[in-house]
């Protein structure tokens, strides 16, 4: 068995002023890809992982939230630059439009990718579910899961997307106890999800234990190299 950290991002900015807890700035993210490059860590898409039962030493899987402009414009280049694969998620209800689910920045919003733009992204970024609406799962009931599934994939038939069957949940949030729990896994398995993805902060063990609670390690704007280099190794950091 192997360890396995997926990564979290959100928003890419220019200036390091810029930065905060959802956005990193070019220049910290250009420092992470070059560590990753520099220690021979490999990148994989779902779609590998699906087929693959072990997974080679350093591996790793980045995952971007959102598919903001600034993404295309700051994460892909260095992507290309690195030859690094990336998965970016999609919330289906916004796509040409803003992040208005996020208050903080209701006044200007951070511009989300057009379906033209979606299309001209190269293969280095596989596309995956965000849902539809950007709602939590534990504040819907079942009915309303449903027609969130449903409306993504009238998107993706309409526009001819080629997205791969990975759901990151929205503020990593999902039932997480008991009947409400066994419900919503079914209810994501129906629509043929093969993999649902929350934070948890903390790598993976691979092959994973449960394909429907995949943690993700959290990457924050204000943290250092050396801050990066240990969420890798340990995930998220606890200090007493």
């Amino acid at each position: 068995m192997s360890r396995l950290p997926i990564l979290m991002y959100h928003n890419i900015c220019q200036s390091e002023n810029e930065s905060n807890k959802l956005t990193v700035s070019v220049q910290k993210l250009e420092q992470q890809f070059q560590y990753l490059k520099d220690n021979n860590y490999e990148t994989f898409h779902f779609a590998e992982l699906e087929k693959m039962k072990s997974i080679p030493k350093k591996s790793i899987v980045l995952t971007f939230d959102d598919v903001t402009v600034n993404q295309l414009v700051f994460a892909a280049p260095l992507l290309e630059k690195f030859n690094l694969k990336a998965s970016f998620f999609i919330p289906f209800s916004y796509i040409g439009k803003t992040d208005l689910w996020n208050e903080k920045s209701a006044s200007l919003g951070e511009k989300i990718m057009t379906i033209e733009q979606l299309k001209g992204l190269n293969d280095r970024i596989e596309l995956g579910y965000h849902s539809y609406e950007h709602k939590k799962y534990s504040l819907l009931s079942a009915s309303e899961i449903e027609n969130d599934f449903l409306k993504c994939e009238e998107v993706i038939k309409n526009n001819d997307l080629k997205v791969y069957p990975a759901l990151a949940y929205p503020y990593g949030n999902y039932p997480k106890k008991g009947d409400e729990n066994d419900q919503f896994k079914r209810l994501v398995a129906k629509n043929k999800i093969k993999f649902g993805l929350k934070i948890g902060n903390r790598p993976n063990n691979f092959p994973f234990k449960d394909n429907y609670e995949i943690k993700r390690i959290d990457i924050k704007g204000h943290d250092s190299l050396m801050t990066f280099r240990l969420k890798i190794k340990f995930g998220k950091l606890k200090l007493f």
